[in-house]
């Protein structure tokens, strides 16, 4: 049985396009990494106030992280803004401001060429930050329906626990939130190599099967050329014995509704129901030597808009996010008994104290309930504002994706 806390009204922060927040936060991003000290360093100001920050350390045109960035910078958690820019960086620091001022938050803009150096940019900093926190309190604050929450999931250091308690409980949890006519986004198809007909399949219509079809090859492709594919040497120390082992582990993490659509990072789900996020660059491997990395698919999640984000680990991992909460699955009780502070919920008791992989999922339910309760999650407790962003090649998807 689920708690009563999940009958309760949820609250949530109302935007001017509708969306609602479960958060109310002032974001500082750097454009740079050239103003990420100086972002820093206004950001440290406020510690233990909701003020966090992000940014994009390039300083070469990039549209995949512009995307991000503009979609970061509007979500429904995030309150006002302050940008950090040197000044000759490639960033389109003006559509970004108009973006976010065209969404009704405060926002500034403050470029440190311009302004005279480092003390100075700090100190205007500060002024700005000070006077959003006191003008975020004015958002209005109404009722947030189920339905209208956006929840993502991912993993890291998966080990040979996390197929048969996390990620099914996790996957449990998608279809509670999908029953109930929310928004649940799963992702890394890096990891599900050889799952293309499992994952297609289930596509609501067949141009969409055909697209998850078309993903899924991509995938294979990419990591082919690449000459690696989503296994860590932890993985394998966790007992995990094969590529293939862990994909299926991670696919149980999706539930099992039917797949609405599939998107891109930034790409907003234009309905409700079970979206599957495709993370592996377009075209021709570039930029070096773009993994796949825990905390860059979080943000990517976010960016689509995502609440919070449920993360299954086996060995064990301490990251959260900034913008939205991260709600730690532990999927190894030895592994929850070292790390219980970090840790929200207990997925190895399935193991060790044979509770069933629903009465978990329903525990995961209630724990994002409460989390959007304004209840922090364990990362965020404990201060966790990992943030990771980076180069990357995306081609917009076609109407197929989203029927």
């Amino acid at each position: 049985m689920m708690s009563s806390l999940s009958q309760n009204k949820l609250k949530g922060y109302l935007r001017s396009d509708g969306r609602k927040g479960i958060r109310n936060v002032v974001v500082i991003a750097y454009l740079v990494e050239c103003a990420h000290h100086v972002a820093r360093e206004i950001m440290m100001h406020f510690h233990g106030q909701p003020v966090q920050l992000i940014g994009f350390g390039g300083c070469y045109p990039n549209a995949y992280a512009d995307k991000m960035m503009n979609a970061l910078c509007t979500h429904p958690n995030v309150g006002a803004v302050l940008l950090v820019s040197l000044g000759c960086e490639s960033f389109n620091r003006k559509r970004l401001y108009q973006t976010i001022e065209e969404s009704g938050r405060p926002v500034k803009l403050l470029g440190i060429q311009a302004i005279g150096g480092t003390k100075k940019t700090i100190a205007d900093g500060i002024e700005f930050i000070s006077s959003a926190l006191d003008e975020i309190k004015k958002v209005p604050v109404v009722d947030l329906e189920v339905s209208e929450l956006v929840v993502g999931v991912v993993s890291g250091g998966s080990d040979a626990t996390s197929g048969i308690t996390a990620n099914p409980a996790a996957g449990k949890a998608f279809d509670i939130i999908v029953k109930k006519g929310g928004t649940a986004i799963f992702e890394n198809i890096g990891e599900m190599i050889g799952l293309d007909d499992l994952i297609s399949e289930r596509g609501v219509t067949p141009e969409l099967r055909g697209e998850l079809k078309k993903a899924m090859e991509k995938s294979a492709r990419y990591y082919t050329i690449m000459g690696h594919g989503s296994f860590a040497p932890g993985n394998a120390e966790g007992g995990l014995t094969t590529q293939e082992e862990k994909g299926i582990g991670a696919y149980y993490k999706g539930g099992t509704a039917p797949i609405s659509g599939i998107i891109k990072p930034a790409d907003i789900p234009l309905h409700k129901g079970l979206y599957l996020m495709d993370i592996v660059p377009d075209g021709e491997p570039r930029f070096g030597f773009p993994n796949v990395n825990d905390s860059s698919e979080i943000v990517e999640l976010i960016a689509s808009g995502a609440h919070c984000v449920l993360f299954t680990t086996g060995r064990g991992s301490v990251v959260g996010s900034a913008i939205s909460p991260v709600i730690k699955i532990c999927a190894n009780p030895d592994t929850y008994k070292r790390m219980q502070d970090d840790m929200d919920i207990n997925a190895g008791k399935i193991l060790s104290e044979e509770v069933s992989v629903n009465e978990v999922g329903e525990e995961i339910f209630d724990k994002i309930i409460s989390v959007a309760s304004c209840v922090p999650s364990c990362s965020e407790g404990l201060g966790h504002q990992e943030f990771v962003l980076g180069y990357k090649t995306f081609e917009p998807i076609g109407p197929s994706c989203q029927p």
